[in-house]
């Protein structure tokens, strides 16, 4: 008997779920809804990939930038102006 470890669900409740899958959205809608789920996971991975993209693209760009002094010390201007 086949068994998915993870979910501890056997053949029959596979089954079980398959049938009211059919009963809910028909033999005639499942090949739209199987292509709309495929369709969302192929953009979910694609939206991942360009985030990800993006993060490694921003990381690169800050270790590369170079630290900027803080604002909050007196540049050597300041002090020379006031004397």
């Amino acid at each position: 008997m086949l068994v998915l470890l993870a979910f501890g669900i056997g053949t029959y409740e596979i089954l079980l779920i398959l049938f009211i899958v059919v009963l809910l959205f028909g033999a005639t809608k499942l090949p739209k809804l199987a292509s709309a789920v495929g369709e969302s996971v192929k953009n979910l991975k694609k939206g991942m990939k360009e985030a990800q993209d993006e993060d490694e693209n921003a990381t690169k760009t800050a270790k590369d930038t170079p630290k900027l002094e803080s604002e909050d010390k007196p540049s050597d201007e300041t002090n020379s102006k006031e004397g």
